[in-house]
């Protein structure tokens, strides 16, 4: 992976990519482009930021996870790792829900220490164009609607039961917690922007901190119709707002925009041969 130009790459069905290092890079999957920029505080070989992205065997389900891990250090490494492993154990797992709950179980019991980490993770179903989100205590992210021309926060799911058990806590505080997951459809042009904490934690020109809320003004100033340019142009705004945004913690941003591509038939009659052999590990972690 490179922290030069950005690269562009085609994934590949039964991978993981990603990692904690400095990296900005576009890949895409069958019905989705993916464009990842995360830089570690201070410049830092690797930092508490995990992004990972996954293809399943026939390249049906994209999944991505977003999580800042508390804390630094070979601690924090450790948990990169578990997470790593995690996404490629359940890389063909359907089941959104049952997934984050898994993960949050699984990682909760390979901890030592009082370690946590907040998340987003979604998975993307290509067939039905369908996106499922869940989010364990990281900042919310924005969706964008081509037909509407404009970004929203994504409305929380109707059916949420107040009166029921703890949910949506970050992974490894409650390992029986449960996740509310939201659910919607991407038509093509449509996009996703997850991010870390240090863009909500941003301040504007009179040194205001923007929270999720100054966050969208500023997403909505800028053209949604030049996607490639979104993410740069969303740095170099909250920089001449003021030139220590970004630069005090991890800062990491992802957007997930709808294309019109699907799953060849090579992918799906390949499928079954696929789960014999291990997931491919494209991961960099620091």
């Amino acid at each position: 992976m490179t922290t030069a130009a950005a690269c562009h790459d085609r994934m590949q069905c039964m991978e993981v990519w990603g990692g904690n290092t400095s990296t900005s890079r576009s890949v895409s999957t069958p019905g989705l482009e993916v464009r990842v920029h995360s830089r570690p505080h201070a410049d830092a070989s690797g930092g508490g930021d995990v992004h990972y992205l996954s293809s399943c065997a026939s390249g049906r389900i994209t999944r991505l996870l977003l999580a800042d891990v508390s804390g630094h250090g070979e601690g924090v490494s450790r948990l990169a790792v578990s997470l790593r492993d995690l996404m490629r154990e359940n890389v063909n797992l359907i089941d959104h829900t049952r997934f984050v709950r898994e993960m949050n179980r699984q990682f909760s019991e390979s901890l030592k220490t009082d370690r946590f980490a907040t998340a987003i993770v979604c998975s993307y179903f290509s067939p039905k164009q369908s996106l499922q989100i869940c989010n364990a205590g990281h900042p919310a992210p924005l969706l964008y609607r081509a037909g509407e021309g404009d970004w929203t926060y994504p409305a929380p799911p109707a059916d949420t039961d107040e009166s029921s058990e703890p949910a949506d806590f970050p992974l490894g505080v409650l390992p029986a917690a449960e996740y509310t997951r939201l659910e919607t459809r991407l038509t093509t042009g449509d996009m996703l922007l997850c991010f870390s904490d240090a863009f909500t934690e941003s301040v504007d020109a009179a040194g205001r901190q923007l929270g999720s809320a100054g966050l969208l003004e500023v997403i909505r100033q800028i053209d949604a119709a030049t996607p490639e340019a979104i993410v740069s142009e969303l740095r170099d705004r909250l920089k001449h707002a003021d030139a220590t945004n970004l630069d005090q913690d991890d800062a990491t941003v992802i957007l997930v925009r709808a294309v019109d591509s699907t799953t060849t038939l090579s992918d799906n009659l390949k499928a079954p041969l696929r789960l014999l052999r291990p997931v491919r590990d494209r991961t960099t972690l620091a």
